[in-house]
C-alpha cells in the first residue's frame, strides 16, 4: 500500500527510523537547514536531491517522491486497466468498486493516479445510469482540473457533463457546455479521434453544434468494424493469469492490448449513433430535404450496429430512424418492413423506440388512407409507463400529431398533455380549450 503523508513526512519518518540527525542525512552535499525545509514541506527536493536522499535513507526514489514502490505502481496501473476493461466490457458496478479501491490506495501523494481513478468512478456511475451521481463526480473533477491542470484535462470532463446534463433533462446547461467544448476543439482543430467523436455525439444529442458534427462525420463516416469482444475477453483473461503469476509487467501489456482491441469498436458504435441522430433530425424536420444524405447515414448506422449483439437496442433504434427516412422518401413498403423488423427485435418491450416504430406504421396507414388506430393505440401502450424525459415528450407529441391527423381530438389532447407532463409541465384546462391550446 502507498505511504500516507507528504514527501517531507517520509523523509523525516525514514530518518528517525534509522536514527539519523538532519546533519547526518545532509552529509557534505546539503545543509541540515535544507533538510529541515524539506521535512517541513517548505521545499520540494529536485530529482537529483531526491536520489541522493533515497540512497542515504535506504529506499527507492520512487517511494520517496510518490510514497509507492515501483512494483506497487505497476500493480496500481494494472488495477486501473482492469477496472477500465470492466467498465467497457464487463460490469460498470464492479468497475466503480475497483476504481474506488484505487482512489483509496493511491492516497493524496499519488494525485495523478487518484484523479484518473476518480474519473473512472464517474464514468462507471454514468454507465450504470446513475446520472445525478455522475454529474456530481464530474463537476468535482472539473474543479480539480481547473486547480491542477497537470492532473486532468478539462475538455473530456466538459464533454462528459454535456452528455450527462442532456440525459438528465437540463438541455440548456448541456448546450452551454457543448458550446464551451466546441470552442476548445475549434481552437485545437480536432475533428478526428475518440474525443472528437464523443463531443460530436454529445452535440448531436442536444441538436446543437451541427456543423461540427457534420465535419466529424465527413472526416471518415461510420466505420464498419467487426465485433472483437471475444478477443478482448481472451486478452483480459490472459492479463489476469499473468497477474496471478506475479508477472505484472506482462499483465499490464496484455490489458493494454485488450483495451486497444476494443477501442475501434467503441468509436465505430459512437459514429453510428451520430449518424443515426443526424438522420433522425433530418427526417423529423419537414423543411429539410437532404433525405438522400439522411438515408445513407441511417443505412450505415444500421449496418454498423447490426454487428454488435450488445447494441441490440441501439440497432433497433437505428432501424426505426431508417424506417422514418424511407417514409419521408415515399418508400412506404420499405418503411413498413424496416419498422416491423425493429419491433421483432424489441419483442414488445416498452419504450420510445417501439412506440415510434408503431407510429411509422401509423404514418404509412394514413398515407394509404387506412385506419391508423391500432398502431397508435399500441404506441400509446408502450409509452404509458415510460420515464418522463425529453425523448418521451417528443414521442408523446408525435403521437398527438398523428391522433390529430386521424381526427381523434380527444386522444390528441391526451397525448399532448402527456408530452407536457414528461417535461414537468402540468396542464388542467377544461373543455375544448385544452385541445386548442395544446395543439398549437
Amino acid at each position: 500500500m502507498p505511504s500516507q503523508g507528504t514527501i517531507g513526512d517520509r523523509v523525516r519518518g525514514l530518518r528517525l527510523s534509522r536514527r539519523m540527525s538532519q546533519a547526518q542525512l545532509a552529509g557534505p552535499d546539503l545543509s541540515d537547514s535544507y533538510v529541515s525545509l524539506i521535512e517541513s514541506g517548505k521545499r520540494t527536493p529536485t530529482p537529483v536531491v531526491a536520489r541522493l536522499l533515497a540512497e542515504r535513507l535506504g529506499c527507492t526514489t520512487e517511494f520517496l517522491l510518490h510514497g509507492i514502490e515501483p512494483r506497487q505502481r505497476i500493480d496500481t496501473e494494472l488495477g486501473l486497466r482492469h477496472a477500465e476493461l470492466e467498465l467497457y466490457h464487463g460490469d460498470p458496478a464492479v468497475a466503480a468498486d475497483r476504481f474506488t479501491e484505487i482512489v483509496k490506495a493511491a492516497g493524496e501523494d499519488n494525485a495523478m493516479l487518484a484523479a484518473h481513478a476518480r474519473l473512472g468512478v464517474a464514468r462507471a456511475l454514468e454507465a450504470q445510469g446513475r446520472i445525478g451521481r455522475a454529474v456530481e463526480a464530474y463537476e468535482r473533477l472539473r474543479r480539480e482540473a481547473a486547480a491542477h491542470p497537470e492532473r486532468l484535462a478539462d475538455l473530456p470532463l466538459t464533454v462528459a457533463l454535456c452528455r450527462c446534463y442532456q440525459r438528465a433533462g437540463d438541455r440548456l446547461r448541456a448546450r452551454d457546455l457543448g458550446a464551451h467544448a466546441l470552442s476548445q476543439v475549434d481552437r485545437l482543430g480536432v475533428v478526428e479521434g475518440e474525443l472528437a467523436v464523443e463531443l460530436a455525439l454529445a452535440l448531436v444529442e442536444t441538436e446543437s453544434g451541427l456543423p461540427y458534427v457534420e465535419r466529424v462525420l465527413s472526416t471518415a463516416g461510420p466505420v464498419r468494424v467487426g465485433d472483437r469482444s471475444a478477443e478482448v475477453r481472451a486478452l483480459w483473461q490472459a492479463s489476469v493469469t499473468a497477474a496471478d503469476g506475479e508477472d505484472s509487467a506482462l499483465a499490464v501489456q496484455l490489458a493494454e492490448d485488450a483495451l486497444a482491441a476494443g477501442r475501434p469498436a467503441r468509436i465505430a458504435v459512437r459514429r453510428a449513433r451520430i449518424a443515426m441522430h443526424w438522420a433522425r433530425i433530418t427526417a423529423s424536420d419537414p423543411e429539410n430535404t437532404d433525405l438522400d444524405r439522411a438515408n445513407a447515414l441511417a443505412t450505415s448506422a444500421v449496418d454498423v450496429l447490426a454487428a454488435f449483439p450488445a447494441e441490440l437496442r441501439e440497432y433497433a433504434r437505428s432501424l426505426v430512424v431508417l424506417a422514418s427516412v424511407r417514409f419521408r422518401l415515399g418508400d412506404t413498403e420499405s418503411a413498413v418492413e424496416i419498422a416491423e423488423r425493429a419491433l421483432n427485435l424489441l419483442d414488445a418491450a416498452k419504450g420510445t423506440t417501439g412506440a415510434t416504430a408503431h407510429m411509422v406504421l401509423a404514418q404509412v396507414a394514413l398515407a394509404r388512407s387506412q385506419d391508423p388506430g391500432v398502431a397508435l393505440s399500441r404506441a400509446h401502450d408502450l409509452l404509458e409507463c415510460e420515464a418522463a424525459d425529453r425523448e418521451t415528450a417528443r414521442a408523446w407529441r408525435m403521437l398527438g400529431d398523428l391522433w390529430g391527423q386521424a381526427g381523434n381530438l380527444d386522444r390528441q389532447t391526451g397525448a399532448y398533455r402527456r408530452a407536457l407532463e414528461a417535461v414537468g409541465i402540468r396542464v388542467n384546462i377544461p373543455g375544448s380549450m385544452t385541445t386548442t391550446v395544446l395543439a398549437r
